[in-house]
């Protein structure tokens, strides 16, 4: 098993190769330039729940619009046993989103194998294209993007929960009081694309990332994750980068025989799994254990209140 120095050292390592493997998934996706990786959407769109439609300038070509998916590698994940910490793709997150506790927008449960031991399945929301949430909401709140992404505009949200009891996957988290997030995260401009600061009485989760997709970054998930177990790509351009590795999507999820969580529900996710128990990392399906999540805010804004789900 790995100290945590051999895991740093790993971690510096597969950073520099991050930096060679970003800039040719450039180069296979077409652009010029880092602002460029994602195709061209309206800004309204993504700002205050605006107009949904891709409006292209008059005489220029149409935008190809991204359609991006994950592919979390279960083979790859030990539930970041290998450096004794608790998951960091769920870290990651409440610190890149500034989330509040209890939030765990990328909840990593340990679930048991039918042959004895257990497997980690971290469980973002699972951006559905027959999203529950998105059919139920009353006021428009939750609505999905052209490319593929589910998305909240808490400025709508009425506080109504009725997505939250849709949800089968159990990836909406609600907002009961003054979130436990530190006083920065008050000072930023709303977008719900990033979902901060966060709104009392209103609904909150994964986000996806979309906006780190455009500057050329992976979410904050799968920059931390030790093992390099989730990729992030576009089902358009048929590729997907875990950080080390490009693959050709299509032939990654066919050849692995990947699946989605609760397919039978026919909310057709955007996030696939390959079956596995941190195999490829040296994990015993018999470690069982994960350490539990921290939030690691040393100061909170004022009037901050804590509570559980």
């Amino acid at each position: 098993m790995e100290t945590r120095e051999q895991a740093e050292s790993r971690r510096e390592e597969n950073l520099r190769k991050w930096q060679v493997s970003r800039r040719r998934l450039l180069q296979l996706l077409g652009v010029a330039g880092v602002a460029a990786v994602a195709a061209p959407l309206v800004p309204s769109l993504l700002r205050r729940g605006g107009n949904r439609e891709a409006v292209a300038d008059e005489g220029a070509a149409p935008a190809r619009v991204r359609q991006w998916a994950m592919v979390i590698d279960l083979r790859r994940c030990d539930g970041c046993q290998g450096i004794d910490l608790p998951p960091q793709c769920t870290e990651a997150c409440i610190q890149g989103h500034y989330g509040p506790e209890p939030m765990e927008w990328v909840q990593v449960y340990e679930q048991e194998l039918s042959g004895g031991g257990t497997q980690f399945i971290p469980t973002p929301c699972q951006q559905c294209q027959n999203a529950p949430c998105v059919n139920v909401c009353p006021v428009g709140a939750t609505f999905a993007t052209p490319e593929g992404v589910v998305l909240i505009d808490q400025e709508r949200c009425i506080g109504c929960r009725l997505c939250m009891a849709a949800c089968p996957y159990d990836r909406r988290f609600f907002n009961w009081g003054d979130a436990p997030v530190p006083p920065e995260a008050q000072l930023a401009d709303y977008d719900p694309e990033h979902q901060f600061p966060a709104k009392r009485g209103t609904v909150m989760k994964c986000n996806f990332c979309p906006h780190m997709a455009r500057s050329g970054k992976l979410p904050y998930c799968a920059q931390a994750c030790p093992t390099n177990a989730i990729y992030y790509g576009d089902l358009e351009e048929d590729i997907a980068t875990n950080g080390l590795e490009l693959v050709k999507l299509s032939q990654f999820l066919s050849e692995n025989q990947a699946y989605h969580l609760k397919a039978e529900l026919g909310t057709k996710p955007r996030v696939y799994y390959i079956a596995g128990h941190g195999q490829a990392v040296g994990r015993s399906p018999d470690h069982e254990g994960r350490k539990p999540t921290r939030w690691p805010w040393q100061e909170r804004a004022a009037g901050a209140q804590t509570w559980t789900r």
